[in-house]
């Protein structure tokens, strides 16, 4: 039985083979070669016996899925928890790989709504403006949206890996009873349909040059509608491709070739500019 105790080095150790988390997904067991990596330096650290490593390193290769970057929590706990049960052996464990699977759900639903509900359409879409703006000459939006993604992602398996290996097991009992998680799961879900239809106006355009002569009156079809109420055309196209998925159950990939057809289409008879 090792006596030693996990350090913040063998911390840092265990966040930076997070960086390989999602390059070995599979078929059968996805993320789980991505978290036995992580695993690496806290079961050697922990474990001398070579049979008690083979048992931990089989332990984290059963099957498990969830939010690439918010799973540094599951990673940090998971640490403790091996901690605990090689140098004390006072709990069971096949309760590590309990914690793991009870986990996967609840984080995978924060990570996908928070960093990748909210905060990337939010940047995605301020990228998108700048590099608009700059009439698509700069590099500065997709630099600042790679930048803070990464940044984002560092930071949220830093403090995962950290706070969950001082806190233990302590959190599960934190989030299953605090209904803290589904909170803000509905919160960010939110935020980010307020985020994507804010940003749809400005990134989704759809102009009619038809015009209409009447002596020498000219009236623009597309200035009557803006007048009516600006941004009705990419309003009423976002609806449209919202009911065909929604509501006609019509992969994305095909509305993309519909669009891009309609759009050559519209071009090529004068009916969209």
């Amino acid at each position: 039985m090792s006596d030693t105790r996990l350090s913040d080095k063998d911390l840092w150790n265990c966040f930076w083979h997070q960086m390989f988390f999602e390059l070995g997904n599979s078929a059968l067991k996805e993320e789980s070669i991505g978290f036995c990596t992580a695993m690496i330096p806290i079961i050697e650290k922990v474990y001398d016996d070579p049979e008690r490593k083979r048992e931990a390193y089989r332990r984290h290769t059963e099957y498990y899925l969830s939010e690439g970057r918010a799973a540094g929590l599951n990673i940090g706990i998971a640490a403790a928890m091996e901690e605990r049960y090689a140098l004390e052996q006072d709990i069971d464990p096949d309760s590590i790989n309990a914690v793991k699977a009870a986990l996967m759900g609840p984080l995978a639903a924060l990570g996908d709504s928070i960093i990748h509900g909210t905060l990337r359409p939010l940047f995605a879409g301020i990228a998108c403006s700048l590099v608009i703006a700059s009439g698509y000459t700069s590099i500065a939006g997709p630099v600042m949206f790679i930048g803070v993604m990464t940044l984002v992602g560092l930071l949220v398996r830093w403090y995962g890996t950290f706070y969950g290996y001082r806190e233990g097991t302590k959190i599960v009992d934190m989030i299953e009873n605090s209904g803290v998680m589904g909170l803000v799961t509905k919160l960010a879900g939110i935020a980010s349909f307020m985020l994507v239809g804010g940003f749809s106006y400005g990134l989704v355009g759809v102009h009619i040059p038809i015009e209409f002569s009447f002596g020498e009156t000219v009236i623009s079809l597309q200035e009557m509608l803006d007048g009516l109420c600006p941004g009705l055309l990419p309003l009423l196209l976002i609806y449209a491709c919202y009911l065909l998925m929604a509501k006609r159950e019509m992969k994305p990939t095909t509305l993309l070739f519909i669009l891009m057809g309609l759009g050559i289409a519209g071009v090529y008879c004068g009916f969209l500019a």
